[in-house]
């Protein structure tokens, strides 16, 4: 390593990345080239979106409902494969190993004793939300943000009780349907800043999605959803993954039907179908094409007639959001929604009614439970930014000490100036 006046490279890269991060918490403009673009853009989302920079992460469910979840996640069945491939390595190296979900819930973390505690300190403990939206920038949130591999260095981090760690973090895939099941994750301290921490990670995901690929994970029922999964969220597109394994994108037209008809089990007519569809309906002729078409892409077996229904179970990104609620992870259900993908884009009147009956069912369950993180995820996101009243409701929540209070108040006061509310 080459020195300069007896300081490593390490310790220069340390203090250029400190500096770039208090001069934009100050509001001042960085040296270009100071800090990745990567971690400029999430500093920028994680400030948009409200996120504390004086705290870290929070924990919304119980004991119970965690362990139930965590157990039927099929993140659960690569851990032995993660133990094998990685732990005989780490004892005694001060680190730990993370496994998260798909929207950045830490669902088992691996290590020992010391290092573990150590993370405790952070709130870095299995249960606790570690998505870029709830706890800014970190590899765990930014890996599921931005689809790929990432290395998070000290100062790097959005919220400053984590910037003495470093990690590395990537997302894992189902390789049969492209459906991202969580993240690996490495944290530690100097050592996770290094070059190999990053090719570690990447070298046990790629042989986790291996032996997904090959039979030597069996990630059972949840992921495979006894039939077919249906993905309409992901900005990227819409996918339909068939109860064979094969994966199928949809037109924007095709996924609205696929998803009209996966909220009505007993089947529409032509004619609710077209009316749900459009405003001005769909004239018969087209309905029939495009059903035509669908059953010629996913197999004649998905899609029956008289009325329009599906005959395999479809289980929808839709649905695993209304199960979240149900559940009392309203604050997943928030992060695993978006900004909304078809449900946001489409216009077609069928849609937008499941999309506004989803965010109601959401909404009702932040204020209801009258929860600070869930409170907090829903004025942070698109959704509920201009909801003065669970800004209301969250200032009442939070202490007078709590930084936050008085930016609750000024949203309300804003909102209030804004719709004309004296």
């Amino acid at each position: 390593m080459s020195q300069t006046s007896g300081i490593d490279d390490a310790d220069v890269d340390r203090a250029r990345i400190r500096s770039a991060y208090e001069r934009f918490r100050d509001g001042r403009t960085s040296d270009a080239g100071s800090v990745r673009s990567v971690v400029r853009d999430s500093w920028m989302r994680s400030l948009r979106g409200g996120v504390d920079p004086t705290a870290t992460a929070v924990s919304d469910m119980s004991a119970s409902v965690f362990a139930e979840y965590r157990a039927a996640h099929p993140m659960t069945a690569v851990r032995p494969l993660v133990q094998s491939l990685m732990l005989d390595d780490i004892g005694g190296a001060g680190v730990v190993v993370a496994l998260t979900d798909e929207v950045g819930r830490l669902l088992w973390l691996e290590g020992d004793r010391d290092a573990r505690d150590r993370a405790a300190a952070i709130d870095f403990v299995e249960g606790a939300m570690w998505s870029e939206e709830v706890a800014g920038t970190n590899a765990p949130g930014l890996a599921l943000a931005v689809g790929r591999g990432v290395q998070i260095v000290g100062a790097e981090h959005y919220a400053e009780p984590v910037q003495e760690w470093s990690c590395a973090a990537a997302p894992v895939h189902d390789p049969l349907t492209g459906h991202v099941l969580g993240v690996l994750d490495v944290t530690g301290g100097r050592q996770v800043a290094a070059p190999f921490a990053m090719s570690t990670v990447r070298s046990v995901v790629a042989a986790i999605e291996l032996q997904i690929r090959y039979g030597g994970v069996d990630l059972g029922t949840v992921s495979r959803a006894s039939g077919a999964g249906l993905r309409v969220l992901d900005v990227t597109g819409y996918q339909f993954a068939a109860d064979d394994g094969t994966d199928h994108r949809l037109t924007p037209r095709h996924a609205e039907i696929l998803l009209l008809l996966s909220t009505h089990p007993h089947g529409m007519s032509t004619e609710q179908l077209a009316m749900a569809l459009s405003d001005d309906g769909v004239d018969a002729v087209t309905v029939r094409a495009e059903i035509s078409r669908l059953r010629r892409d996913l197999g004649a077996h998905v899609l029956q007639s008289r009325p329009y229904r599906l005959e395999i179970p479809v289980v929808s990104d839709v649905d695993r959001i209304t199960d979240r609620v149900r559940r009392g992870d309203v604050a997943g259900a928030i992060s695993a929604l978006g900004r909304g993908g078809l449900l946001a884009e489409s216009r077609a009147p069928g849609v937008v009614e499941v999309f506004e009956e989803l965010l109601s069912d959401i909404r009702s369950a932040v204020i209801a439970g009258a929860d600070r993180a869930a409170l907090r995820s829903w004025t942070a996101s698109v959704h509920g930014r201009d909801d003065a009243a669970a800004w209301r409701l969250l200032a009442t929540l939070l202490g007078p000490d709590d930084p936050d209070r008085s930016r609750a108040i000024g949203r309300v006061q804003l909102l209030d100036q804004r719709f004309g509310i004296r």
